[in-house]
């Protein structure tokens, strides 16, 4: 990690901040596939940022952010779940995002988060971490694997209607 960067619990104020990341994240999904991921919505970046910190003082839940020079250039948001049958699993942390501002990427700033939240996921009690990325995010995909990420399952996707 580069000395100037710092990776922090979220505050109130870093609402706007979090907000244009989370919207931007929305955007680069629905481009991946409009079929299968949400289309940005009206204030999007508003709603998200409102999300995010409606989330920081739940006890089972975790959101961080990586500050460089007093400016908030990415963050990570997961938490604390009990068993899932569904899903075929005990008791995991989730890793929901992890999202950096484009200027700082291939800086160890997500390499940074990912660290710092995979230490409150498991002061949090998560065994383990699970995290989903789009297919075609093949950059966080190998940060993923680089830090001892797995494959474990394979989501897949058919339409039912229309074309």
């Amino acid at each position: 990690m580069s000395p100037d960067l710092i990776v922090r619990p979220a505050r109130p104020q870093d609402e706007a901040a979090m907000g244009r990341l989370g919207a931007m994240l929305v955007v680069e999904h629905h481009d991946f596939d409009p079929r299968r991921f949400i289309a940005p919505l009206p204030q999007l970046s508003q709603r998200y940022g409102q999300f995010l910190v409606s989330q920081i003082a739940r006890p089972e839940m975790m959101v961080l952010v990586a500050e460089r020079a007093g400016a908030v250039v990415g963050y990570a948001f997961g938490g604390m779940q009990g068993s899932d049958y569904m899903a075929l699993r005990g008791p995991a942390g989730v890793l929901h995002d992890l999202v950096v501002d484009p200027e700082h990427r291939r800086q160890g700033v997500g390499s940074a988060l990912l660290e710092a939240a995979l230490r409150a996921l498991k002061d949090l009690g998560a065994p383990r971490v699970l995290l989903f990325t789009a297919e075609k995010n093949h950059g966080a995909q190998a940060m993923f694997a680089s830090a001892g990420f797995r494959r474990t399952m394979i989501e897949m996707t058919r339409e039912l209607g229309g074309d």
